[in-house]
């Protein structure tokens, strides 16, 4: 049996729908692809055929009208029990299929199912009957399995279970993580995962159909100063020495493109100890990750504009995806059009620039700063609703939103309008206004005022339908990244991105940057981003494969020569052997499967997630450890005294 949906074989296209495992019109499409489902609840599949090995004839989810009168050997869970008179009940059997109704009709029967809790794993070998009252949302409705033999198979030893299987997703998330192996027996809650097999099993395929191969690369490696912090693992071999677990496999693709490999990728695990958001697991994720050899920037978007679109169109909550070419936008005109390098393009609303226009209006917060506008029409929310809508860009943004209206009767009303109002007829020409238009503002230096100003965008178009059209998946890329920025934490300059980008102008201008003639924030980069609804799919670059000009790149963030031969020894000397030029790209599997499942956490996408403290709450990681390992690694614990 092939280890997960998609494998050659498996009659792709055999559907949930046959099987019916959850029912319901609106993920019929989605879970067409449920191949595994499909397989096992085909009604012709050979007698025998998998019971020998399962210990059932039929799964759960397979039972018909014209399996009516067969001897079947059903196994799962017992979901539910409703008796309803001495020797009568009703049994909910449960399996990875689907469910089927278990009727109990004699004291024997009764015996054995009297005394099991939920959730105890039974063995059913009956007859198969119509059933007379028949439940037409289920799949297995018109039918039910008078039982002859029971055999407990696992039972259950507690009465109370942390949550209701069947509504674990209303339950605290501490205790979904806890108890994961119960919340995962809910097939909401399975479903997703099984969409991210369906996905990587696509990705997989479609990647070796465009010409890669799939090369795995190690997990102990070296630490290496890519941005995020290291997971390091102690070498017992080497006292005092430390292996890291990889933040990518950036240096080994590259290194097999000086190998002379041409197209690699992997579903690739990362580590990086950074904390949790909605969209970001703490500590571990997987990414497709992809690398070509003599390849150029337009020869990796030709790759990834073949492959994500139709598997968002197939397997995507909405069946739109944008087709090729995607939108390309600078990251200069993204943020002064959008407020964000990861713009949500489903929206139609811009970011203007009214500095000019506001900037001296005499309202405080406006003074000798930056300001932005935001124009939406049709938009005629009560007070309460935009005050909570600022209220919401503050804690998002950090900074304040602020707003007013051109009404109906052409007067400026609301909000800042006393301000506004002595300019009502510039405002209403530089602004483009017209009467019943809502104009929401953001103000600080330039950076602040354009993330407030994506935020406000974003919150006022999931508020406008008529600015939104939410079922589809719209991408673009985002390009020509600075190469370098400024540390927040360190306030020295960092690179932006991947320090193994090649700068547009190459060696020259990096060396006017030395030199002082230019500034290094200037510069830009063959960077990259995949963005779709608003969301960072991925990064990608191409590379930087001279050692001179990676050298000189380096020497902008003050390591030498000396400090990148000792940081990255095997790419700067692969590269002294001559280097092919290449580029590649490496987006996120987890938040791909996010966005096409809908979901607004990444935690529910993922088998077994960590929670926001980078916590393992089911088995209890990370934990401490006996003595003697730590004697055996020549690690000492110290306690830190807390402030």
């Amino acid at each position: 049996m092939p280890s997960c949906p998609g494998g050659r074989g498996l009659g792709i296209g055999r559907s949930v729908r046959r099987c019916g495992l959850w029912g319901g019109a609106e993920r019929k499409k989605r879970f067409q692809l449920v191949d595994l489902v499909g397989y096992y609840t085909n009604t012709n599949q050979k007698k025998g055929d998998f019971a020998m090995k399962q210990n059932r004839t039929h799964t759960c989810g397979a039972l018909r009208m014209e399996h009516v009168g067969q001897r079947v050997k059903l196994s799962g869970w017992m979901e539910n029990v409703r008796e309803v008179g001495q020797n009568f009940a009703f049994v909910i059997l449960r399996d990875f299929y689907g469910t089927t109704q278990v009727v109990i009709e004699t004291a024997e029967m009764m015996e054995i199912v009297h005394g099991l809790n939920k959730e105890s794993t039974i063995s059913v070998e009956g007859v198969v009957r119509e059933r007379s009252s028949k439940n037409k949302n289920l799949p297995t409705g018109e039918v039910e399995v008078a039982p002859e033999r029971i055999e407990v198979l696992g039972r259950c030893r507690y009465n109370e279970l942390p949550f209701q299987i069947n509504h674990s997703r209303e339950a605290d998330e501490s205790l979904r993580l806890k108890y994961r192996y119960l919340d995962l027996r809910n097939p909401e809650v399975k479903k997703n995962i099984i969409l991210r097999c369906n996905v990587v099993s696509a990705l997989r395929a479609a990647m070796t159909e465009q010409g890669f191969l799939e090369i795995t690369t190690p997990i102990l490696t070296a630490s290496s100063p890519e941005g995020a912090r290291d997971y390091l693992v102690p070498a017992r071999k080497h006292p005092g020495m430390f292996y890291a677990l990889p933040q990518a496999p950036q240096q080994f693709k590259q290194l097999l493109m000086t190998s002379g490999f041409d197209k690699y990728f992997q579903i690739a695990p990362c580590f990086r100890d950074e904390d949790a958001r909605g969209d970001r697991s703490p500590g571990e994720f997987y990414q497709l990750d992809m690398e070509m050899s003599f390849a150029t920037q337009d020869d990796v978007f030709g790759v990834i504009e073949a492959v994500f679109p139709p598997i968002f169109a197939k397997y995507g909550l909405y069946n739109r995806a944008s087709s090729a070419p995607f939108k390309r936008i600078g990251f200069v005109e993204a943020m002064e059009t959008y407020g964000s390098d990861k713009p949500d393009l489903r929206i139609d609303l811009t970011v203007q620039d009214a500095t000019e226009l506001l900037g001296g209006c005499g309202f405080g917060p406006f003074e000798n700063q930056t300001v932005k506008a935001i124009v939406v029409t049709d938009f005629s929310a009560p007070r309460k609703q935009i005050d909570k809508l600022c209220a919401d860009v503050e804690v998002q943004s950090g900074e304040k939103a602020y707003w007013f209206r051109y009404d109906e009767n052409g007067e400026i009303v609301g909000g800042i309008s006393k301000f506004v109002q002595p300019l009502k007829e510039e405002a209403v020409e530089k602004l483009g206004l017209q009467p019943g238009c809502f104009v929401g503002l953001a103000a600080g230096k330039k950076g602040a005022a354009q993330k407030t100003a994506g935020v406000l965008r974003s919150k006022l178009g999931a508020l406008c339908p008529n600015h939104m059209d939410k079922e589809k998946y719209e991408f673009c890329w985002i390009v020509d990244f600075p190469m370098y920025e400024m540390g927040e934490e360190s306030g020295e300059l960092e690179f932006c991105h991947n320090p193994f980008s090649m700068p547009n102008g190459g060696a020259e201008i990096l060396e006017k940057a030395i030199r002082g003639d230019v500034d290094p924030l200037s510069i830009t980069a063959f960077q990259y981003d995949l963005v779709c609804n608003g969301v960072e799919l991925s990064s990608g670059a191409v590379r930087n494969h001279d050692p001179e000009i990676m050298v000189k790149a380096f020497r902008l963030v003050r390591l030498g020569e000396e400090d990148v031969k000792s940081k990255f020894p095997a790419m700067y000397n692969a590269f002294c052997y001559g280097a092919p030029p290449h580029a590649g790209i490496a987006p996120g599997v987890d938040r791909m499967v996010m966005l096409l499942a809908g979901e607004e956490s990444i935690r529910e996408i993922i088998p077994f997630p960590m929670n926001k403290n980078a916590q393992d709450l089911m088995m209890g990681a990370p934990s401490a450890v006996e003595q003697r390992q730590l004697d055996e690694l020549h690690i000492a614990v110290t306690e830190t005294e807390e402030e």
